[in-house]
């Protein structure tokens, strides 16, 4: 399972010009699933999420976490980090989960992360979705629950 962890002011995720998710203060979590996860890639990564600390304390150091400045959490679903372009130009989707095994563990990995974080909010699977987000430093972490980066 891979994370791309965006550190956000605000953002919010929209189906056919209507919002269905959003946040204040928080992190975005673009979350692929691959073909072989299960709910403990979830687990881990539900875990390390809620307690990165990539939110500045009071000395202006990354020291605090999601959960300490009481922030906000948006899953969106998003297959193509498990996109492989090394042999050519067309990605490739081989190592990305069907959707019929996909959507058990996205699902899974937002009830997680509930039970972690009070504000936790997601997008709809497999829907064409506009998200709209402030990074904020910007700062962006990547996260595989296999631990290759």
């Amino acid at each position: 399972m891979r994370a791309v962890v965006q550190r956000v002011t605000r953002a919010k995720v929209s189906v056919e010009n209507e919002t269905i998710g959003e946040i204040a203060n928080g992190l975005v979590v673009l979350l692929g699933v691959a073909r072989d996860d299960s709910e403990a890639d979830a687990d881990y990564l539900a875990s390390k999420i809620a307690s990165l600390r990539i939110f500045d304390d009071e000395a202006g150091k990354m020291n605090r976490s999601v959960k300490d400045i009481d922030g906000g959490v948006l899953v969106v679903s998003q297959f193509t980090l498990y996109g492989d372009v090394r042999r050519g130009l067309r990605p490739s989707w081989i190592d990305a989960a069907a959707p019929e095994a996909a959507k058990p563990l996205y699902e899974y990995f937002i009830a997680q992360v509930s039970k972690l974080l009070t504000k936790v909010s997601g997008g709809s699977f497999r829907s064409l979705m506009q998200v709209e987000l402030v990074n904020d430093g910007p700062v962006t972490i990547l996260l595989d629950s296999r631990k290759q980066f």
